[in-house]
């Protein structure tokens, strides 16, 4: 049995290299001379980068940058070379992601994405030709007007004075936009970004009510959020004359996808049908007996574009069963099943806290690929059993 283990990895937890191994442990620990392969996807989030530039052979950059609550942090980019164009590689999480905000410090309205900005413009001074951008694990809701003032757009108030945006609401005071400072070599570079394409910015399936809370906004904070996107989008679209508001994937990661678009002429993907083009993933499946999948958390926003679904919809195609191991399985989880994927399994073992659910999870991961690999191994014994008995031509149950 030939068995590929493609998960994405689990938020704030393990990366999908860290996930890869601990389900190839518990493969080998079923039986050790089973044929594995480890194929950890990116889906635009934590990873995307050195995944990229790894599978490229390029070099990651490492860049200090303003973080999401508006310290310098450590970050890093990619860059790799084919023929002659040179190509960066940006994941937003390295300089905004929801694993760089404090607990204590989650609040979406003073969140921003300055840091993205500040690498997007270390790669144009690099002179690179192309940027891809990974949009995932995003820890703000700003749409975009932090990394738009880092590439040099100016947002004035009704005395033409420009406004510093240090928290989301400070949009409002916005009349107009100047874009005349934007970094002249946006001009001749191509941005490709890859992101949930079902992923909005303004309007009831906006990015302030799906995915505020997750950020730690009250019902209150939502609500001045909302309002404060729905502005910024209409003053993006008087301004300069693009309509982002329910533009596909414009509420990637907070609303970065919208401020992309809007200042960087950038282009968005469906973050899967990009990632393809990097990572050779179908032929693999289509070589396997069974394929393993897994995210931090499966529910009804999986089928919207995750890895796990996405990889399932291929092996469809193929015949090949899939199973997902997950940390959580949360509201709407049955609808995975119409998305592809045959069952599905949660790691928590026993009733803990997050914590000690996160420093469990490689343990639990590798039990739970041991466990799905035994259980399958009696359904072979069980259907092998049934083919004999029927080859006798009894009508013994079994």
């Amino acid at each position: 049995m030939k068995v590929i283990m493609i998960p994405s990895g689990f938020k704030e937890c393990l990366d999908a290299d860290e996930v890869a191994v601990a389900m190839g442990a518990g493969a080998k620990r079923f039986e050790p001379f089973i044929q594995t392969e480890m194929l950890p996807m990116i889906d635009g989030g934590e990873g995307f980068a050195k995944a990229i530039v790894r599978m490229k052979d390029g070099d990651l950059i490492h860049k200090t940058v303003t973080g999401p609550v508006w310290k310098k942090i450590n970050s890093h980019y990619g860059i790799f070379q084919e023929g002659n164009e040179r190509t960066a590689v940006i994941e937003m999480a390295a300089a905004a992601g929801l694993k760089l905000v404090p607990k204590s410090l989650r609040n979406p309205l003073h969140t921003t994405t300055y840091g993205v900005g500040e690498l997007i413009l270390d790669a144009l001074n690099k002179r690179v030709n192309k940027i891809i951008i990974g949009c995932g694990d995003s820890g703000t809701s700003d749409g975009g007007a932090g990394m738009a003032q880092a590439l040099g757009v100016q947002f004035l108030n009704d005395k033409q004075h420009p406004i510093d945006i240090r928290s989301v609401t400070d949009i409002m005071k916005a009349v107009t936009i100047n874009t005349s400072k934007l970094h002249p070599r946006l001009q001749e570079v191509s941005i490709d970004v890859a992101c949930n394409w079902k992923n909005v910015l303004c309007g009831k399936r906006g990015v302030a009510r799906v995915f505020g809370p997750q950020k730690g906004a009250s019902p209150e904070q939502v609500n001045s959020l909302s309002e404060t996107l729905d502005h910024y989008a209409d003053l993006i679209e008087n301004c300069i004359g693009v309509n982002i508001h329910c533009s596909p994937g414009s509420g990637a990661s907070g609303g970065l996808g919208a401020g992309l678009l809007a200042f960087a002429d950038a282009k968005l993907h469906p973050r899967f049908d990009l990632i393809k083009q990097y990572v050779q993933i179908e032929e693999k499946i289509a070589n396997a007996d069974l394929v393993i999948t897994g995210e931090g958390s499966l529910d009804f926003q999986t089928p919207d574009g995750k890895i796990p679904c996405e990889v399932a919809r291929i092996a469809k195609k193929y015949n090949i069963p899939v199973i997902a191991i997950t940390g959580t399985i949360g509201r709407g989880a049955e609808s995975n099943y119409d998305a592809g994927i045959d069952a599905y399994v949660s790691i928590i073992q026993n009733p803990v806290t997050l914590d000690k659910a996160i420093a469990n999870a490689p343990r639990w991961i590798e039990d739970s690929v041991e466990c799905i690999l035994r259980q399958i191994t009696i359904g072979v014994k069980l259907a092998n059993q049934k083919n004999r008995i029927q080859s006798n031509g009894t009508n013994q149950s079994i």
